[in-house]
């Protein structure tokens, strides 16, 4: 621990200049901050201009931050902040006026001399507002300093405004929605009340002039400011605009683009060239028996070898390589907090109210500063007991309770459609309930967008499991994960070809999904869907090096509803993208045309693997003639190479997943890849029969089956 002294008597002064590289000795957040700057060493300390050289603070910030004895000095603030632009020249809008600098040490004061903060918490909250700028009072609010009400309080004394409760509050809709919906949710405001000549505006904080104008424009007359709880306002503005945002969030994308739309399953063309196939193969079966049926075995056995091939291709491109955009710890570090933008983190939440606790303390350990998070917990409105578990917290301000209205189709992509019109983010990102993020993702994430060319709208992270260890099912779900993420996603990415992205730590750019119609509502493995429509008009998708760890299905049963599911959603996809093959074609060219139907062609192969093995299967125990004819000689030389080759390919990617990805405890499960498999077609069957008899059925997949901890 260095030590602080202040004696008076030193011959250096900081008008002299500052000695060589000392300045830069603190950051410039903290030099401006608690106005010092370092500028001279006399008799081996380092002397430090500062304008309060008896505050506690000051001298525990500096003194944690020089390793070696410094000296407090006493300078003007003038001659202090000269010293520092010359140190640090000023960016334009990140250096804090004297008004802005007034008010933040008027608050400080009023909230230590009224005993509801600490020193220990200002110290945090000053640091932290050195290196991001934002206002000090929210980030005491946001570490749970102090509640927002205190906040408010604060502001009402300090401005001399009123406040207003809305907690209870029933708003006239006519009145409150004289502000439009985007600008209320920009200024968080919203008018209450209204008489012939003024509109009482509920704001969360004091607008500004420019702000001002804005709302006086929009209400067309002259308004008064009342200050409210944040959490309450936000409340407030999705009672006034739910039936907006439900509207937008169900039949957006089937209003704007209704070819991109699942909510026709099969449409009328699809319809016919089912039926004229069905009658050509019914007479082609009557007049030519065996031969149909011969050439419907060597079509199904070029399926599978196109799809074997094409991952194993996939595979070879990325093993040994690092396909993904580079994103170094060094450029995480040196990233300025001040530059940062809003982001908004969306979680989908049913029935899950035992791991919000968790989900809370996991999304406050990343890497962002928390006033700079816009956080929507989704739940849907008869979820009663996850909504009240997350009231019960009473969680500061950038969590935010957003109830999606009871409607069909209930699933994930409506819910986050429902959230998406309230993202204030100019990046965002969904997570779901169980999901572990490495702690610096979205600063990877934002980097990687600065990186990567300008049509890239979307940066995967990849995904992987917690409990891989738990039982044999969850090795061989984190073994095929490490194959996906850790090798075909690279691969597909560095190719140009079209992502089907991961159903979590997705994080895009705000405005170009809300410019695509974000999720479709009527599509169960949305995901997979969106990135093909990001493809096909003309964006990209980029994957980085940063893990999201989920908790894989332990149990068979709960491991085939979800499992059902994607396929059902990966069919889906594939019968909205080929209702127009020639478009698609145009669109994606012929290399990503190839590629999205062997990646969506996967789920055919599932679907014919229980037809092969029974046919086998009967064969050995009957040794039935009319088998044998169905494999002449060069169809059954091909399906015996296939049958290799299948085999093969699947335990090789398996094990060259959880190779690549440094899985060596699990590798070995990954021989056993063939059961797996079989799992994988039950639950294909499932999903296809559910695609002619509930094909927008969502079925919910229970989380907390590891045995970990649930609060």
């Amino acid at each position: 621990m260095t030590t602080t002294t202040t004696a008076p008597q030193v011959r250096a002064r900081l008008t002299d200049g500052v000695t060589g590289d000392l300045g830069r000795l603190l950051p410039e957040g903290i030099c401006r901050t608690f106005r010092v700057m370092p500028y001279a060493v006399a008799d081996g300390v380092v002397l430090v201009a500062a304008a309060e050289v008896d505050d506690p603070i000051t001298r525990q910030v500096v003194e944690e931050r020089i390793d070696r004895q410094v000296q407090l000095v006493r300078h003007t603030g003038n001659e202090i902040s000269e010293a520092i632009d010359e140190v640090y020249p000023p960016s334009e809008g990140q250096v804090e006026t004297a008004d802005e600098r007034r008010s933040r040490v008027q608050l400080a004061r009023m909230l230590t001399n009224s005993g509801l903060v600490t020193n220990e918490q200002l110290q945090i909250a000053m640091i932290e507002y050195s290196r991001t700028g934002d206002p000090l009072g929210d980030i005491l609010v946001a570490h749970e300093a102090i509640t927002e009400d205190v906040l408010v309080a604060a502001l009402s004394e300090m401005y001399q405004m009123q406040r207003v409760g809305l907690a209870d509050f029933t708003p006239d809709l006519e009145v409150a929605r004289r502000l439009p919906e985007r600008l209320a949710l920009r200024l968080q405001a919203i008018p209450v009340a209204a008489t012939e000549d003024l509109v009482l505006l509920a704001a969360a904080r004091p607008l500004d002039a420019e702000q001002v104008l804005d709302v006086e424009e929009a209400l067309g007359s002259p308004f008064r400011q009342l200050l409210a709880n944040r959490t309450e306002l936000d409340q407030l503005i999705q009672k006034v605009h739910s039936e907006h945002y439900a509207e937008i969030s169900t039949v957006s994308l089937m209003e704007s683009q209704p070819e991109a739309s699942a909510h026709i399953v099969f449409t009328g063309g699809q319809k016919a060239s089912a039926v004229c196939l069905g009658i050509a193969l019914l007479l082609c079966g009557i007049v030519w028996p065996m031969g149909t049926l011969v050439g419907l075995v060597a079509l199904a056995s070029l399926i599978y070898l196109l799809v074997s091939c094409y991952k194993l291709q996939l595979t070879f491109r990325a093993l040994g390589a690092h396909l993904e955009t580079e994103v170094t710890d060094e450029q995480v570090l040196a990233l300025d907090e001040r530059t940062l933008p809003m982001y908004t983190i969306l979680v989908p939440l049913y029935k899950e109210a035992g791991i919000v606790r968790r989900l809370v303390r996991g999304i406050n350990e990343l890497d962002w500063p928390r006033t700079r998070l816009d956080v929507k917990l989704l739940c849907e409105e008869d979820d009663t007991e996850t909504i009240d578990m997350i009231k019960s917290l009473n969680l500061p301000p950038h969590f935010h309770l957003v109830v999606v209205p009871d409607s069909q189709p209930k699933t994930k992509p409506k819910a986050c459609n429902y959230g998406l019109q309230l993202a204030t983010g100019t990046f965002c990102v969904i997570f779901d309930a169980e999901d572990r993020p490495d702690p610096d993702e979205l600063k990877k994430a934002y980097l990687a967008f600065q990186h990567v060319a300008p049509n890239v709208a979307c940066v995967q992270a990849k995904l992987n499991h917690f409990n891989q260890n738990q039982n044999l099912l969850t090795a061989w779900f984190a073994n095929e994960y490490s194959m996906h993420f850790e090798l075909v996603l690279p691969a597909m990415g560095s190719a140009g070809a079209p992502i089907p992205l991961g159903g979590t730590s997705n994080h895009f750019i705000t405005s170009v999904l809300r410019e695509l119609g974000a999720w479709d509502p009527f599509n169960v493995t949305e995901d997979a869907d969106l990135g093909i429509r990001l493809h096909r008009q003309g964006y990209r998708t980029a994957m980085i090096d940063s893990t999201t760890l989920e908790e894989a299905n332990s149990n068979v049963p709960n491991w085939i509803r979800q499992r059902s599911r994607w396929i059902k959603g990966y069919l889906q996809t594939w019968l909205v993208h080929m209702r127009s093959p020639g478009r698609l074609l145009r669109e994606t060219g012929p290399r990503g045309f190839i590629s999205f139907n062997l990646t969506m062609g996967s789920a055919f192969v599932l679907l014919m693997n229980p037809i092969f093995w029974g046919l086998s299967t009967l064969y050995v125990l009957t040794q039935a003639g009319f088998i044998q004819q169905m494999f002449p000689g060069f169809v059954f030389y091909a399906a015996s190479t296939l049958l290799f080759v299948g085999n093969f390919t699947f335990v090789y990617l398996n094990v060259a997943g959880s190779l690549q990805r440094g899985e060596f405890g699990i590798t070995r499960t990954a021989l056993l890849s063939p059961l797996y498999w079989g799992l994988m077609s039950w639950a294909a069957w499932k999903g296809a029969i559910q695609l002619f008899t509930n094909p927008f059925y969502w079925e919910k997949t229970e989380h907390g089956l590891d045995g970990g901890e649930h609060e």
